[in-house]
């Protein structure tokens, strides 16, 4: 199990914090459009030198929403001094005594409560006195215009695959398939969108968006495959020789197999 967090940095107000299963930058990806959604993308974020927060994903999604993405050095706790110490307080004031739970929802529940009904309502020494939930709406400003379509446009990656002879695709380690069958063997353009990482890719073709869904082995093996080997070389299937056509042509002689 692990909790992801994403902290303001002048009012220490948390604004997105969940338990996972694990520590992926896919599930980093989830916590972060959680919290563009509801504030807008940040001017900067500041994340740890960890290869769960330097995923080109990550890293492209932040340039196209204009967010300047920053990683500390390794092994400079110092640097990261505001987040460790709200760790800190998750741990004593939560954690410690939760006890045993058999689901991320129970603990994720209790998490919130505690944030929301504690933590953000609590006076903090480095604030003057004042709440991270008083500072941090004391300084809100006009919400971004950024829609769910310039989210979707910014976490949507492409990547160049070959289709196979059995009209299949990898990607992300996955095998997905497609219905285009005259793709086989060709060099195609799919895309997917990570801001619900349930959503399958798709291939653009023609100006046309083509959804792949998963391998459904049983029917996929009763499919037909092409004679020819997709894999190699294409063969022409009508023999040409150039030299011969014009010294044909300067003879006046028809090409060989003409009638």
């Amino acid at each position: 199990m692990r909790i992801h967090a994403l902290m303001d940095d002048a009012s220490r107000y948390v604004i997105a914090l969940e338990a996972m299963t694990y520590e992926r930058e896919i599930d980093m990806l989830s916590v972060f459009v959680r919290a563009v959604r509801k504030h807008g993308p940040p001017d900067a974020m500041y994340l740890d030198n960890g290869a769960t927060y330097r995923g080109e994903t990550l890293s492209l999604s932040c340039a196209r929403m204009g967010t300047t993405l920053v990683h500390s050095k390794p092994y400079d706790a110092p640097a990261r001094g505001k987040i460790e110490r709200f760790w800190r307080t998750l741990r004593e004031g939560c954690l410690d005594h939760i006890g045993s739970l058999t689901s991320l929802h129970a603990l994720n529940v209790r998490l919130w409560a505690w944030l929301d009904e504690h933590y953000h309502k609590t006076p903090h020494g480095a604030l003057m006195g004042k709440t991270p939930l008083e500072v941090f709406t004391a300084a809100a400003s006009e919400p971004d215009p950024f829609d769910e379509r310039k989210l979707r446009a910014a976490l949507t990656v492409h990547a160049r695959r070959r289709v196979r002879r059995d009209n299949t695709i990898a990607m992300d380690g996955v095998d997905w398939e497609t219905d285009l069958h005259f793709l086989a063997g060709q060099l195609v353009s799919v895309s997917r969108c990570l801001v619900d990482p349930s959503e399958p890719p798709f291939i653009d073709h023609e100006g046309k968006r083509f959804v792949l869904h998963p391998v459904d082995p049983v029917r996929n093996a009763t499919r037909p495959r092409s004679a020819q080997n997709l894999d190699e070389p294409h063969v022409a299937r009508v023999a040409f020789d150039p030299s011969r056509a014009l010294l044909d042509k300067a003879l006046g002689r028809k090409p060989e197999g003409s009638r």
